[in-house]
């Protein structure tokens, strides 16, 4: 089974459990905090993953990391995933996890690229206006990516509106290209 189809089961059921306790949005923080931690600390995503090393020793590492920062419910889940062998899919997991709430809740994650950082008074208006053209909640974060000059380009899922002068150049390539000038 692919490790997608596993950390997407396993998000379900910690979901699940969440919603049936009435922690939901505290489990959804700490997901997110415990992906953070997991995503910048290779040496854990190693541990986790390594095979050789003890499941008692993989529990107690996560176990020092992690206790007092993350509910009873979220640290016997990850306990329960490391004696199944599966402490190299926490990370996926709570990324999936954090996936699905999203969707339960109708979260759209939006992303605007910008050639300089947006205030955050722009970046609420572009939200909203994102939001009210695909009637969802949309999250926008900005990323700054000087290459594009000026402009802007906006990604919500697997659509993208290019707006970057940057873009507006390649466009004019190709078109005299195409026309053999």
């Amino acid at each position: 089974m692919s490790v997608f189809k596993v950390a997407s089961r396993y998000a379900k059921s910690i979901l699940d459990l969440a919603q049936e306790k009435g922690i939901l949005e505290q489990v959804k923080s700490e997901m997110e905090e415990v992906a953070k931690v997991i995503k910048s600390n290779s040496e854990l995503r190693a541990v986790l993953a390594n095979p050789i090393i003890k499941l008692d020793k993989k529990q107690n590492i996560l176990k020092a990391i992690f206790e007092g920062k993350v509910s009873p419910e979220v640290s016997s889940f990850f306990n329960i995933m490391v004696c199944k062998g599966r402490g190299n899919i926490i990370f996926d997991t709570t990324l999936e996890f954090v996936r699905q709430y999203n969707e339960l809740k109708g979260i759209v994650k939006a992303e605007v690229i910008s050639a300089q950082p947006l205030s955050s008074e722009n970046i609420q208006t572009l939200g909203n206006k994102i939001a009210e053209q695909i009637n969802a909640s949309v999250v926008l974060t900005n990323k700054v990516d000087s290459s594009l000059i000026g402009g802007f380009i906006i990604k919500v899922g697997d659509r993208q509106l290019d707006e970057s002068v940057a873009g507006k150049l390649r466009k004019l390539e190709r078109h005299f290209i195409s026309q053999g000038i």
